[in-house]
This record gives C-alpha cells, sequence and structure tokens, in this order.
C-alpha cells in the first residue's frame, strides 16, 4: 500500500463502514470510488441518528431511523470516515 486511497481500492467488491456528516452511517458493499470519494455502494443499510431535547424533563432524546437501500450514490464531501472490512490475515 502507498497511498490512502490504496485501502479504499482493495475493499472492492466488499462491505464498508462509512461514516458521513450529520450522524449518517452507511454499511454496504463499495462498488464503484473516485479520488473524491464519490462511491456507489449496493445492499445500503443507512442509519440516520437525531438528537432532541424533551422540553418537559430537558432531557435528550437519542433517535434512530434505519432503511436499507440496494443502491446509493454518496457524494464525496459528506464522507467522514471509510472502514474496510476486518481482514484476519
Amino acid at each position: 500500500m502507498e497511498e490512502p486511497l490504496d485501502l479504499i481500492r482493495l475493499s472492492i467488491d466488499e462491505r464498508v463502514y462509512v461514516k458521513c456528516r450529520n450522524d449518517r452511517e452507511l454499511r454496504g458493499k463499495l462498488h464503484a470510488y473516485d479520488q473524491h470519494l464519490n462511491m456507489v455502494l449496493g445492499e445500503v443499510e443507512e442509519t440516520v441518528t437525531t438528537h432532541e431535547i424533551d422540553e418537559e424533563t430537558e432531557e435528550e432524546i437519542v433517535k434512530k431511523a434505519t432503511r436499507t437501500v440496494g443502491m446509493l450514490f454518496v457524494r464525496g464531501d459528506v464522507v467522514v470516515l471509510v472502514s474496510p472490512p476486518l481482514r484476519t490475515t
């Protein structure tokens, strides 16, 4: 591995974890990417976390919404982190 994007290249056709801005997380199979980290993911599980304050008790309420998407284009400027699959070798 010589360049940071080599790690992404080695993850083609494997499931990756992508953390995005605004508390959005994606887990899916990486089909394609470019130098801007635009990505095409398949079989995606998207989780969006929202934080609200209960006006009566002033407690923070954390809600998670999950959906499944067959194919998703991710614009690179929203990507915060990309984690390749765990390799045991």
